[in-house]
Order: structure tokens, then C-alpha cells, then sequence
């Protein structure tokens, strides 16, 4: 799973305008300039012993989905209070969803000429 799981993410992410991939706490972090949107837990984090991405997410988003379906969404440790939200992906992840959540993240926090490219037909 977490082959697969780093693959989907990473072609996500990466597909994004600026996005660049790096290493941090060592695991696979998506960043839009110097702002990170994604962080990806292939193999678990601490107490969170199956895979998972920690995602920034647009203000009431968090709770919103844990509240939805808290088998699938989380708090994530350390960034949950900044509004990031924890995604398990060993539950059969939708990897449509999965799409639309990073794409929301980088929303969160890419500047907004960045956000603008996403919704031009021409290829960024």
C-alpha cells in the first residue's frame, strides 16, 4: 500500500504549478514555493501506525469532514491546530477524493496567481 500510496500522492502533487518535492522529519513534503500543503505518513506517524497524509485545509474544512466520517479523517498531531487535516489512505482511499483534497491544500496556500494557473486550460 504505501508504494502505492506515495506514488498517487506524488503525482498529485507534483502535477501542481511550483510544487517541488523534499524530505522533511523523513517523510515525502509538497511545497508550493516555501509553503508546505502536503505531508505524506507512508508507513505511519507515532501513534498513527497506518498510512496517511496530513493536508493544509480552507478554515472549517477539519472539523467538517472528521465529523462526516471520522474513520477516514483525523487531526492530525502538531499541525491540527493550524486546521490541517489527517487523511488515512489503508481504508480503501478514494484517490479522486484524495486528488481534490491536495488540490485544496495547495489552494490553502499558494499565492493566488498560482491558484489562477490551476484554472487555466493551458497547461502550467
Amino acid at each position: 500500500m504505501s508504494g502505492r500510496a506515495e506514488a498517487e500522492v506524488r503525482r498529485v502533487c507534483r502535477a501542481l504549478p511550483e510544487v517541488t518535492e523534499r524530505l522533511s522529519h523523513g517523510s515525502p513534503a509538497f511545497f508550493v514555493r516555501r509553503k508546505q500543503f502536503v505531508m505524506l505518513w507512508a508507513d505511519g506517524h507515532h501513534d498513527a501506525a497506518f498510512p496517511h497524509l496530513w493536508c493544509a485545509a480552507a478554515p472549517g474544512s477539519q472539523a467538517e469532514l472528521i465529523a462526516a466520517d471520522p474513520d477516514r479523517f483525523f487531526r492530525p498531531p502538531y499541525v491540527g491546530h493550524r486546521g490541517w487535516l489527517g487523511v488515512r489512505l489503508d481504508r480503501d482511499p478514494d484517490w479522486t477524493e484524495i486528488a481534490e483534497l491536495c488540490a485544496d491544500a495547495f489552494r490553502a496556500v499558494a499565492p493566488t496567481a498560482l491558484v489562477a494557473r490551476m484554472d487555466d486550460p493551458a497547461p502550467f
